[in-house]
């Protein structure tokens, strides 16, 4: 069985599916070598406009596959450390993807599931979707940079009460709450997340790439340093042929034809 389904759109936009429903996509050594020769390949294609990420079944992800750390004797601590570290950055590697990335929760997302998505630049959940991170509770200290995206998507107060308490909350409270972009029905997600998905594919791809450069780790840092790397950034795209075709659209009233770029 594949453990990471790829489904590529017409459009540009390449949907991954985490797919261990019995497991409740626990991200196993199986599909963590999966995940990791699939967003190297997406990294080099060109064609790619947008990536979705969902899981298969009622759960987005459990988390990491912690059944091994019965056998944690058998390991050194800086043993556990390089084997840690390959394992975050390469599910995290989806940050590092130049076009944007979407993530589709449509059920748990917990522990490193929840990280995963937090990576994403837009994250949309099922209304009754569980999002936790309940690291402390299994006595641990929290992995997967949580200690990172919790307090930069949501702020500290939300990522303390988190990862202190481990307290869930559900989709439509984690949109209150900032921690995802928005909330819909259950059986409504994928439907609306895909065609949010297609608008972003269907925008000029230099611009997008650019402009999710841009926006990388919150923003820039200050006034000056936004307007230094637009006054770059934007004469970049007007002398692409994206902004020809994009002002060539707007004037003759139809949807611009936006080439690979």
């Amino acid at each position: 069985m594949n453990e990471l389904l790829l489904d590529r759109r017409d459009d540009g936009v390449v949907l991954l599916t985490l797919n261990h429903p019995d497991r409740r996509n626990a991200m196993t050594d199986g599909m963590t070598g999966e995940w990791r020769r699939t967003i190297a390949d997406l990294a080099a294609d060109r064609d790619v406009r947008c990536v979705v990420v969902t899981g298969a079944g009622n759960a987005f992800c459990s988390g990491g596959d912690l059944s091994w750390l019965a056998e944690r004797g058998a390991e050194s601590v800086p043993a556990l450390r390089d084997r840690m570290l390959g394992f975050y950055r390469t599910w995290l590697a989806i940050a590092d993807l130049e076009v944007p990335t979407i993530a589709a929760v449509n059920g748990a997302a917990v522990g490193a599931g929840l990280c995963l998505a937090l990576a994403c630049d837009l994250v949309y959940a099922a209304e009754d979707a569980k999002l936790l991170a309940p690291f402390t509770s299994l006595g641990l200290h929290p992995g997967m940079a949580a200690t990172y995206l919790l307090p930069r998507v949501a702020g500290v107060g939300v990522a303390r009460e988190m990862l202190l308490t481990g307290r869930t909350m559900q989709g439509a409270e984690g949109a209150g709450a900032g921690l995802v972009t928005r909330a819909f029905p259950r059986e409504s997600l994928m439907a609306e997340v895909m065609e949010i998905a297609s608008a972003v594919a269907a925008n000029g791809p230099i611009a997008t790439r650019l402009t999710k450069v841009a926006l990388a780790g919150g923003g820039h840092a200050d006034l000056d340093a936004a307007l230094r790397w637009e006054s770059l950034a934007q004469p970049v795209t007007m002398a692409s042929d994206d902004m020809l075709e994009g002002l060539s659209a707007q004037r003759e009233r139809r949807v611009p034809r936006f080439g690979n770029s």
